[in-house]
């Protein structure tokens, strides 16, 4: 399974490709981040936003999306930002028909860490470590994204295997 992790931001939106499967080795396929400048028009950043998860679409051809999962922060600037990014990343995925996760940061950082709390620092280390990088993906959207990929590939197709057990006993999981 080939995932495209999206750490949504509107100056820096982290992506991360991470290929593999449930007990095998995972692999990184590609990881940067679409940047924005600040006093550019909203409308246009989130337009460079698009182009650019567009473009990773095309280059990569992931099987499935995985994105951060906006949360509440005291700093509402922020927040509306990481959550029109966000949005962009969810429209372009549904647009082409992939199957779209949000995954909460807790849920990531205890994926790759074992702990929900864990710090940026030890996140990128065992992003580091679980994909055999000779050092921490920069910025640590770009190592975030990695993470959220690889949590997708862990948790997510666990969920799949659920929900489609589920299904044949004609009952949902949500």
């Amino acid at each position: 399974m080939r995932v495209l992790g999206i750490d949504p931001g509107l100056t820096r939106c982290g992506l991360g490709v991470v290929e593999g499967s449930v007990g095998r080795p995972l692999s990184m396929v590609a990881v940067g981040v679409v940047r924005t400048p600040p006093d550019l028009d909203l409308a246009l950043r989130l337009c460079e936003i698009e182009r650019g998860i567009e473009a990773w679409l095309d280059l990569h051809r992931p099987d499935a999306v995985a994105v951060e999962r906006v949360f509440s922060q005291h700093n509402v600037r922020t927040v509306m930002g990481t959550a029109q990014a966000s949005g962009i990343a969810l429209l372009v995925a549904a647009r082409r028909g992939l199957p779209v996760a949000l995954h909460t940061p807790s849920e990531v950082k205890a994926a790759v860490s074992g702990s929900g709390r864990a710090d940026k620092a030890q996140v990128g280390a065992m992003v580091t470590r679980l994909l055999r990088l000779d050092a921490p993906p920069k910025p640590a959207d770009a190592a975030d994204a990695l993470a959220l990929a690889i949590c997708h590939i862990w948790r997510g197709s666990a969920q799949a295997r659920i929900d489609a057990a589920m299904a044949a006993t004609g009952r949902t999981t949500r």
